[in-house]
């Protein structure tokens, strides 16, 4: 049953609900909708699935781009309903001849939906009639017969047959040969040659008895041997487990393990020679703000007009020319490909994740299609223009990251301010949480580093060292200790020694690495941070997509709360090596939805800045 349809405008102003569709909604579907779909740029996926208590709604929508309307239509996700997708055609057709920019309501529009809503169901109706009609039996037993008598031509030649009875489809399919693959399968390599045969066309290379069963057998039976041999060798003594055993020197095993970590207070090797730089190399680039040039826009589009060139050498010079003076009534999807299809693989080239350039051109189509093009306006221009809004929207924080004011609102409730660093191994996670903590005591903000890394050998010396040049305090219990331990006894001490600001350390892992995964979301449940940081390198590509959705996807599965705190924000490193290539930052915001807040562009404390957005847009598209 249709829960709800509405049309509303892209200003969001409600112009028309149907009020006999069923209750009330549970939970807030269309603002979901609005946030994370058409906001997003994800408008070109084909429906939006959203969960509430006690319900679970799909929802799908369809625009009409001139008139700036949109055309929702909820209904239970258990329900699969057929007319949805007719239904709201109709309407959006019978609602835009009606339709006055003038007029708030239109209650003389109810009638008109109950004959469009009856006319789509008969029409989904007479659809699921005329499937069920069609007999698929029938041609499954023709089938089975032509694969019969194709079948015994090509095994009159062969030695010892496969057996007479097998005509029938299911006898077929269920028979193997020697080395366990299904006659079906191939069957079916055959069927261009039987097809042609069938169909009466005469052609030489198409011969069904080529298909000889005896040489299939000779070859299989060298496979079968090779296998059994392989199968002889690999069977071991389950019951045995291989376990690797540590080297002995001398016949003498250590009794203790090898852990060089200093004590807190020691005076270690090389402990004397750290430099202390607490604020000798000047004012961080997060406070520098970056200037951009302006240059002009026909050079920026100048190669989506190349890539679209033969779409309009169709068209004649007189017919092209009219069209740019007089405008096109309508844009169509046809229209729209060429420019599209250079700007996703201009995307790709600047190392976006081609799933992610996919979904941004489909919206952008979506926006499109249908819109009237203005005077002297080319296509690829009016393309190039709906994308760069789209990046910018997309880009471009939807809610405030300025951590110095949540850094003093925490203060304020007497309280530190816990960030938690997370991410892939080899990032830089170590390297950047000392460039932030850099930048905070640039003002005035007193810090606490966490050393929470204890699996990786060397990480807790290295942040001891960044600790000591920074002259900032330190919360470490060497190695092999829990993780989630450590951040919280780092809180406690952080609380008693009035310190501001926490920031946390924690281990580099893959996002299929449960086990790790499972220590990390203990991490967060436990010590509940106020930001949960996700650095990532600005070199990777389509993997970008990969880590960020699956270490989402594992905090929430392995989180023991029913609300999971998820990744907050993005820390995009290493980006002073990739030259123009700035499309992970893209791919990263799009996919998880948390905003950039921080680069990292070079190896010294003074090398971390803002991500300058519409930079990064002009980047793409240049």
């Amino acid at each position: 049953m249709l829960e709800q349809l509405l049309i509303f405008t892209r200003g969001g102003l409600i112009l028309w609900t149907c009020k006999e569709l069923g209750n009330a909604l549970k939970g807030s579907p269309i603002d979901t909708l609005i946030r994370s779909c058409l906001l997003e740029e994800r408008s070109g996926a084909a429906s939006y699935n959203y969960d509430a208590p006690g319900a679970s709604y799909t929802l799908k929508w369809t625009f009409h781009n001139e008139l700036g309307l949109v055309f929702v239509a909820v209904y239970q996700r258990i329900l699969h309903l057929l007319y949805v997708d007719d239904l709201l055609a109709l309407v959006r057709r019978e609602f835009s001849d009606i339709y006055d920019p003038k007029r708030t309501v239109y209650n003389d529009f109810d009638e008109t939906f109950r004959q469009l809503r009856r006319e789509a169901e008969a029409r989904a109706e007479e659809f699921k009639k005329s499937k069920q009609t069609v007999k698929p039996i029938n041609n499954i037993k023709k089938q089975g017969q032509m694969q019969k008598a194709i079948f015994d031509k090509g095994s009159k030649k062969s030695d010892g047959g496969l057996g007479a009875d097998g005509g029938d489809g299911d006898k077929v399919k269920g028979r193997r040969l020697e080395n366990g693959r299904s006659i079906v399968n191939h069957v079916e390599i055959e069927e261009p040659r039987m097809t042609g045969v069938i169909n009466g066309k005469e052609n030489t290379s198409s011969n069904v008895s080529a298909f000889d069963v005896s040489k299939l057998q000779k070859r299989t039976k060298g496979v079968k041997k090779t296998d059994s041999v392989a199968n002889k060798g690999s069977k071991a003594d389950p019951k045995k487990k291989v376990t690797k055993k540590n080297r002995v020197w001398d016949d003498a095993p250590p009794d203790t393990k090898l852990d060089f970590t200093d004590p807190v207070g020691g005076n270690g090797n090389g402990n004397e020679n750290i430099e202390v730089v607490a604020a000798d190399q000047g004012e961080s680039m997060m406070d520098i703000e970056e200037i951009i040039s302006s240059d002009s826009e026909g050079e920026e589009d100048g190669n989506l007009q190349k890539d679209s060139k033969p779409e309009a050498k169709k068209k004649g010079w007189f017919s092209s020319m009219f069209q740019s003076i007089a405008g096109k009534a309508n844009l169509e999807k046809e229209d729209l490909e060429p420019a599209l299809k250079a700007l996703k693989d201009r995307l790709m080239t600047k190392n976006v994740a081609e799933e992610i350039a996919e979904k941004l051109c489909e919206s952008v189509a979506a926006s499109l299609e249908g819109k009237k093009l203005a005077s002297f306006t080319r296509v690829s221009s009016t393309v190039q223009a709906a994308m760069e809004e789209a990046l910018v929207r997309i880009l471009t924080p939807r809610h405030s990251i300025d951590i110095l004011r949540d850094v003093h609102a925490a203060k304020e409730q007497r309280k530190p301010y816990v960030v938690v660093f997370v991410g892939v191994n080899g990032v830089g996670k170590s390297t950047n949480l000392a460039k932030v903590a850099y930048w905070l005591l640039q003002h005035n903000v007193s810090v606490m580093m966490a050393a929470c890394d204890t699996f990786r050998s060397g990480a807790v010396e290295q942040l001891r060292t960044h600790a000591r040049r920074l002259q900032i305090p330190i919360f470490e219990k060497g190695y092999e200790k829990d993780p989630a331990i450590v951040a919280k006894e780092a809180i406690h001490e952080a609380t008693r020694n009035g310190s501001d600001v926490v920031l946390v350390d924690t281990a580099g892992r893959m996002q299929d690495n449960e086990p790790l995964m499972r220590a990390l979301s203990k991490l967060i449940y436990l010590n509940n941070p106020d930001l949960v940081l996700f650095v990532g390198e600005a070199l990777v590509g389509n993997d970008a997509v990969d880590q960020l959705s699956k270490f989402n996807q594992k905090l929430a599965d392995l989180s023991t709360s029913p609300t999971p705190r998820l990744i907050d924000g993005i820390l995009l490193t290493k980006f002073d090596t990739i030259d123009d290539k700035v499309g992970a930052a893209l791919s990263m915001v799009y996919i998880s939805g948390a905003p950039v807040m921080f680069v990292g562009c070079g190896q010294s404390y003074t090398d971390l800045k803002k991500l300058n957005v519409k930079s990064i847009v002009k980047t793409l598209l240049k």
